[in-house]
């Protein structure tokens, strides 16, 4: 069968495949590794396969039409998010009229609002491939019976059907992405050497809090490791694939929840030399085992992205980040810093209760402890998370329809607002938190003297090219 997977555009620099889908305030790209995992499915299974990354490129409508129309696909899957939904389908209706292919949609908005998606599309959309899609698509490519393929949600006689869920698959049978069809230069990142490529060490995640999207609507609160020389394999692909990367990021929720396999994985990199050849960087929780640390610091690992998320400790209860405590968090972010890594702290804004002064004390905590990079945002509600059903019962959601979840700028818009903290607070906050934690004299200078190459140069323009991008568009 002939497959084309379209990661539509929806104006300039929208990111599709991140943890919230809008125009990143540091003017990042994602890679769509789960999308191209999927594609290599359909490959090796001697589909014909081309992938239209039109948001990444920042593609006209036209120009994607284009692509796809030359292509004569049988079958188009096109990953939809909540803010560009009504865009997703007008796509899918152009397409679906110039090829007469059948639709099918993958994500995590498609997943939670099925029937309001099939709604909207009004015919234009034949599936949804809920969850984890990627031996969905296998099925459907494959001209299985529709009404046996688990996970997959179609129109019979005019009424949605939902098939049975798809049982998780065992994470060591994916392939790994279809990365040719690609370029890493794409995906910019200024915290990341350039240019650089993803890669996932698992899936799921063994922790429950509220608000995040992956583990209540994708892939499941099991965590799933892939086996450690797979994901060395992996990286050796990599590099022979793409000579000219600097870095590898993995992605993986929580790369260390295992120390056992990040310690394996680890260990593997160094048995095949790989750690003088490239660095790599990852997400971790603070909660994360600190012994295995300098093993990752030997390893080649570079930076920690990392979940401090509160500056104290009722919002880190309230968002059920488990036994997370902020002492628990400074005395990460010093093992840390003492062993030499970068770290990069997200933070948010917008706990269930939280009033202004736990938010600046959110800020204060930002600045107090060793980190060289931060992020704050407010938190990101998404259908189908337990704390977007609370929020919508109690009516702190102000949009009122999926197109009212961006900015008029196609940045995140803060979507809660509580009596005690409204969104124009938050927001406030934003832009407050990321003034006094780079604006501070020490932290400018911090960030001149840690330029060793041509690239980090780079890296930092880019970064202060976002800043400044950012708030002139918040006169």
């Amino acid at each position: 069968m002939k497959v084309a997977i379209l990661n539509p555009s929806f104006g300039k620099d929208f990111v599709r495949v991140a943890r919230w889908a809008a125009k990143s305030r540091g003017r990042v790209q994602r890679h769509p590794e789960y999308l191209l995992t999927a594609a290599q499915v359909l490959l090796d299974q001697g589909h014909d396969v081309i992938f239209v990354e039109a948001a990444a490129r920042n593609f006209s409508e036209e120009e994607t039409y284009s692509v796809i129309e030359r292509f004569e696909p049988e079958l188009v899957v096109i990953h939809a998010t909540t803010p560009s939904i009504y865009n997703d389908i007008n796509q899918a209706q152009e397409l679906k009229a110039r090829t007469a292919c059948k639709i099918v949609f993958v994500g995590q908005h498609a997943s939670a609002e099925v029937l309001d998606t099939f709604r909207i599309a009004d015919g234009a959309l034949d599936y949804i491939a809920r969850g984890e899609y990627d031996f969905t698509l296998r099925d459907l490519a494959g001209k299985q019976s529709t009404e046996t393929i688990p996970g997959l949600s179609w129109i019979n006689k005019g009424q949605p059907v939902n098939n049975a869920d798809r049982p998780a698959l065992d994470v060591n049978e994916l392939p790994f992405p279809a990365w040719h069809l690609i370029k890493p230069e794409w995906y910019p990142d200024a915290g990341k050497k350039y240019p650089f490529l993803t890669l996932m060490t698992g899936r799921g995640c063994n922790n429950a809090c509220n608000f995040c999207r992956d583990p209540q609507l994708m892939y499941g609160h099991s965590l799933r490791l892939r086996d450690p020389q797979k994901v060395v394999d992996e990286m050796e692909y990599d590099l022979e694939l793409f000579p000219q990367i600097r870095e590898i990021m993995f992605e993986t929720d929580t790369f260390a929840a295992s120390a056992e396999h990040a310690a394996a994985v680890c260990h593997e990199i160094i048995r095949r030399g790989l750690h003088k050849r490239i660095s790599w960087s990852c997400n971790t929780r603070v909660n994360t085992d600190l012994s295995v640390l300098p093993l990752m610091k030997k390893a080649g690992c570079r930076m920690l992205m990392t979940g401090f998320e509160f500056g104290y400790d009722e919002g880190l209860r309230a968002v059920k980040k488990g036994n997370v405590t902020t002492e628990m968090s400074r005395r990460f972010a010093k093992t840390a810093k003492k062993l030499g890594f970068i770290v990069h702290g997200c933070f948010m804004f917008g706990a269930p209760g939280e009033t202004p002064q736990q938010a600046q004390k959110t800020i204060d905590f930002a600045k107090s402890i060793p980190m060289d990079t931060v992020q704050f945002t407010g938190i990101a509600v998404y259908p189908g998370t337990s704390l977007y059903h609370w929020a919508k019962n109690n009516n702190y959601i102000i949009a009122q329809d999926w197109r009212e979840w961006l900015t008029e700028n196609g940045e995140q818009r803060t979507l809660l607002s509580y009596p005690q903290l409204s969104n124009v607070q938050i927001d406030q906050f934003i832009d407050k938190g990321l003034r006094e934690f780079y604006l501070r004299p020490k932290q400018i200078l911090q960030m001149i003297l840690s330029i060793r190459s041509m690239g980090d140069l780079l890296r930092k323009l880019h970064g202060f090219k976002a800043f400044l991008n950012y708030f002139s568009l918040k006169k």
